[in-house]
């Protein structure tokens, strides 16, 4: 499907530029793939504006990045010039543009702008580049529990949902929302080391709520996987 072009939008007029670290995602790497472990070669798949960089630099990791939006990866340059070879424009459910294998895999909300046949091309193209054993993390895969599920319109496949008329989708284009059997599919050339399905449920003073849920997951690649 390719990068959505609603998010360069978004990053043209400085909106999602998160720049600190995601919580769940350092403490997945710490916990299942620390560079103590072997896991020194790091692939981002759309690292935005760059929140994630500033963890894996002060961990020493050998860091690349595939983002879509060229103005996200001309912020990243400027913020961390030599990371200009390892951080690039480009489409990661069509081509891995690096050279040789990497320890890690990351993935923050990225992969959830695209469709089920786009995340499937993907998780299949990382089976080339991802060694055997090394491992995909994943923090914040939006549940079907997630209230703006039911805000969004089916795109044609019963996951992926667009057309936000409110909430934080609103302009964002595609998004794909989980339930335990999708991910089990989707993974099924991996094996699932951890599953985290968090649910949310937030109050406001004005009387109304919401309820968030997200995925955080853990997988690996099993030796003798399709390349």
């Amino acid at each position: 499907m390719g990068f959505s072009n609603e998010w360069e939008s978004q990053y043209l007029t400085g909106h999602h530029l998160s720049r600190w670290p995601w919580t769940d995602l350092i403490s997945l790497v710490m916990r299942y793939a620390s560079p103590k472990g072997g896991y020194g070669r790091v692939l981002e798949l759309g690292c935005g504006a760059g929140a994630n960089i500033p963890f894996f630099e002060a961990l020493g990791v050998d860091y690349h990045s595939i983002e879509g939006s060229r103005t996200a990866v001309s912020l990243i340059h400027e913020r961390f010039p030599h990371l200009r070879q390892k951080v690039v424009v480009g489409d990661y459910t069509e081509r891995i543009p690096f050279p040789g294998v990497f320890d890690l895999v990351v993935d923050r909300s990225s992969l959830t702008c695209n469709d089920t046949e786009s995340i499937r091309r993907c998780l299949h193209l990382l089976e080339s580049t991802l060694r055997v054993e090394g491992r995909f993390i994943a923090v914040d895969w939006f549940s079907v529990d997630h209230d703006d599920y039911e805000v969004g319109e089916d795109a044609g496949d019963g996951y992926t949902r667009h057309n936000f008329s409110s909430g934080d989708f609103a302009g964002t284009g595609n998004v794909h929302f989980f339930d335990k059997p999708h991910l089990q599919s989707i993974f099924g050339d991996y094996e699932l080391l951890s599953m985290q399905h968090k649910r949310l449920y937030e109050e406001f003073s004005d009387g109304g709520a919401r309820h968030l849920a997200t995925w955080n997951l853990v997988a690996e690649r099993r030796p003798g996987a399709a390349s």
